[in-house]
């Protein structure tokens, strides 16, 4: 038999979830090796995403089975009043099987994804938004320029091609130091990061007065959640690797997929050492040139893909 009555029919409002959500996907298994330096790229994901975003959201974590100290971390995080939303899970479900709850399950109507190792810049979000809102028919903006594959690009194409009011534009609008930067980060040897840039070009439109580059990408983007709904369940039988699908899927429904014109984000990668200011000792300097011996690299790259593979990839 009850006792009392429950105190919560005497509360007569509820707080409502803001229109935005900023979801961040989080996977740190242990704090060594590879993910040596990955809390503090957590941390600087989160603070950053916070700084002068140009818009109100809510943050919403899901954390994909790390270890207990970032979910320690995480705990004291949501207690502060810093993440809105925590969802902790306990074994790692793959990007595809987070995909699936963080997008449908997000309270708010827009949805900006992010991985955890995206550096947010002031007025990311805002403007992101300006694009989504603008555009017709967007299925995804991702806040930060880069050349993407041409075909996942089609759709978006073709309708501003038969657009009578979008100006179409082929060529180097994106600079060398914003493309370097990026193609640095994804391990890209500087030599090869020069000759694809000597070829590559992009596409800018034009629409109402407001500019974008053509092309979007899984790691980071903001979208409707109702466009987003279209495409769940997604089914990833790996943990990374076939998050493409998100790209192939949407170019396929119809949907543009834009970038912004200047980087509002960059991919920090497992290291914050591009953020960071240069060393002042020689000797670190020695060392960094030693690691950074191309043969070196290989070598060493190819080891640790081979055991983190013999121990994760199953």
């Amino acid at each position: 038999m009850r006792v009392g009555q429950n105190p919560a029919k005497f509360v007569h409002q509820v707080a409502r979830p803001e229109r935005i959500t900023v979801a961040i996907l989080n996977y740190i298994p242990f704090l060594s090796g590879f993910y040596a330096e990955m809390l503090d790229v957590l941390r600087t994901c989160l603070d950053s995403a916070r700084q002068e975003p140009g818009l109100p959201f809510d943050l919403l974590v899901f954390d994909n089975g790390s270890c207990p100290e970032v979910q320690d971390y995480l705990l004291a995080e949501q207690r502060a009043g810093h993440i809105q939303y925590l969802w902790l899970s306990e074994k790692n479900l793959g990007k595809g099987g987070a995909w699936n709850i963080i997008l449908s399950g997000a309270p708010g109507e827009i949805i900006a994804y992010a991985d955890n190792d995206v550096l947010f810049y002031p007025g990311w979000l805002s403007e992101s938004v300006r694009l989504l809102e603008t555009f017709p028919r967007v299925g995804m903006v991702t806040s930060r320029p880069f050349i993407t594959k041409r075909e996942y690009l089609t759709h978006t194409l073709a309708w501003a091609h038969s657009h009578p009011e979008v100006q179409v534009e082929e060529g180097k609008f994106i600079p060398w130091e914003t493309y370097y930067e990026f193609a640095r980060s994804l391990g890209q040897e500087p030599e090869v990061i020069r000759q694809d840039f000597e070829k590559d070009t992009c596409y800018r439109l034009t629409y109402r007065g407001v500019s974008a580059i053509a092309g979007a990408s899984h790691w980071q983007f903001v979208a409707y959640k109702s466009v987003l709904a279209e495409f769940l369940p997604f089914d990833m039988d790996r943990p990374m690797g076939q998050v493409k699908q998100l790209d192939e899927r949407m170019n396929q429904a119809g949907y543009l997929r834009l970038m912004l014109t200047e980087p509002r984000v960059m991919n920090m990668s497992n290291t914050l050492r591009g953020t960071r200011q240069p060393e002042t000792s020689t000797a670190p300097r020695v060392s960094r040139r030693l690691w950074d011996w191309k043969p070196l690299r290989v070598v060493l790259l190819n080891l640790h893909d081979a055991i983190f593979r013999l121990y994760y990839d199953r």
